[in-house]
């Protein structure tokens, strides 16, 4: 008896040690915040953006509200899904659970391969802006440096690229805080632009000056720039709680759409939208009248980091649901293998083997096909939005009769409506012909999705053996 007692005595003591030891992994919600606000301010917000502006005037500010709203909605979806039901695939496990296995094959490869174009884009910026200051050097020194530390973060495990994907959103954020800052000083007339140069009155501010068919023409890009939010769902398998899925997401959408409001604001205030161009940061082109100095360099360290965090965020999350689809033999079993570290090693060889092919085509297309090809990813990434969406539709009704737990305010309509709202955005793409064929393409990599998941289903059961009959058989 005494023995039993001290063998139990034991048992506990271990189980508590393990739990000391397990008490300080995972990352806290704030970080996982700050992990998806570094996937998603990318290169395209501070460079990209001048082309919204010029479509849709001061309007954007009204775009990016509503860009704010559907990702709300799609977050939330999200949200319930998985904290009712927590699933390392994410919104590709809750799209098969739905829909059946053809349904989650095609929107697990669907999200690699977008995953795998947006980085190569990443990358091509990364290399083109370092060239700025070694205009010698050849880009694809640069393409295989970058793209060997971001394979080298995430090789350091969860808990390292954490903290380096919170620094770099860090970054990003401080920058966009203090341009909103000069722009408050700027506009109680604290600062003055240089002598000779002048910067837009805020009077005369015209809304819509090219009309709501300007805006609704934009909204495709301004959606672009809450691409890669799915990282959070993928990531929150690391959340030392799963209950604050809610509050990271909230808290991510927030201060996202807030930052964005408030710097483009002030970019229309200070620049005027007519004096933006598609070819210049209109950060830089607010900023120009001032004379600040080394003031490009200073940007092209903020793009630099930009592109780089964004890069390193999409490889983590693709290599993530390569795992999800090796469990569910969607792909080779080898990818699922981790290490000591918890990496995805096969995994992340596969991601890399897919860049580097991506990232070839780059170099080797056209210039205005290869813009094709990543408008169809940006494009294939919001129609995963649909899908979330489609997939909290049909679970929902499972995690109702669920007590305490996380419950969408609103459901069904903020569902249908975050649908209606992306299906009227990507339509708008229509109006303008690069979008346009954009569009066609995404929808062609789709439907070639769709041709290798029935492929893989009738080669898999070809190779599966049938049952040998019970009795004899008569010939």
């Amino acid at each position: 008896m005494k023995y039993h007692q001290t063998f139990k005595q034991a048992v506990r003591h271990q189980q508590e040690k393990q739990a000391r030891k397990g008490k300080g992994r995972g990352l806290p919600w704030w970080q996982l915040s700050l992990i998806g606000i570094g996937s998603i301010i990318g290169a395209g917000f501070f460079l990209g953006t001048g082309l919204s502006i010029r479509l849709a005037g001061p309007s954007i500010l009204i775009g990016y509200l509503f860009a704010g709203v559907t990702a709300y909605f799609v977050f939330s979806a999200l949200a319930e899904m998985t904290v009712n039901d927590p699933q390392p695939g994410s919104f590709r496990t809750y799209a098969k659970k739905a829909f059946g296995s053809p349904y989650g094959f095609v929107i697990g490869w669907m999200y690699w391969l977008s995953g795998i174009l947006i980085m190569s884009s990443e990358i091509v910026a990364l290399s083109t802006f370092t060239q700025f200051w070694f205009p010698h050097t050849p880009l694809w020194i640069f393409t295989i440096v970058f793209a060997l530390l971001g394979f080298g973060i995430n090789l350091m495990g969860m808990q390292n690229f954490g903290k380096i994907e919170s620094l770099f959103a860090m970054i990003k954020l401080s920058t966009l805080v203090v341009f909103i800052v000069f722009g408050v000083l700027f506009l109680l007339g604290a600062i003055h632009p240089s002598a000779g140069n002048t910067v837009r009155s805020p009077g005369n501010f015209q809304l819509f000056p090219n009309g709501i068919t300007g805006l609704w023409s934009a909204l495709i890009f301004i959606f672009f720039s809450f691409g890669g939010m799915e990282v959070v769902g993928v990531a929150s398998a690391e959340l030392k709680n799963q209950k604050d899925i809610p509050k990271t997401g909230y808290g991510l959408l927030i201060t996202l759409v807030a930052i964005y409001v408030l710097s483009l604001l002030f970019v229309v205030l200070m620049a005027g939208w007519r004096a933006v161009n598609a070819s210049e940061s209109p950060f830089v082109t607010a900023l120009s009248a001032f004379h600040i100095p080394y003031l490009d360099s200073i940007f092209n360290v903020i793009i630099i980091s930009a592109a780089f965090s964004t890069m390193v965020g999409a490889l983590f999350s693709i290599t993530q649901i390569l795992v999800a689809l090796a469990d569910d033999g969607d792909a080779p079993k080898k990818l699922e293998e981790k290490n000591k570290r918890g990496v995805a090693i096969y995994a992340l060889l596969l991601t890399a083997a897919g860049l580097a092919v991506s990232v070839l085509f780059s170099f080797l297309l056209p210039k205005t096909l290869y813009e094709y090809v990543t408008t169809a990813a940006g494009v294939l990434l919001i129609l995963n939005w649909v899908n979330i969406l489609a997939s909290h539709i049909k679970l929902h009704p499972t995690y109702a009769r669920k007590q305490g737990t996380y419950k969408v305010f609103g459901y069904p309509f903020t569902s249908f409506a975050g649908i209606a709202f992306i299906l009227a955005v990507i339509s708008g793409g229509l109006l303008h012909r690069n979008e346009r064929i954009g569009l066609l393409v995404s929808f062609g990599l789709m439907f070639a999705i769709f041709l290798c998941s029935k492929w893989m289903r009738r080669r898999n059961r070809a190779a599966t053996p049938r049952p040998e009959p019970d009795g004899p058989v008569f010939e």
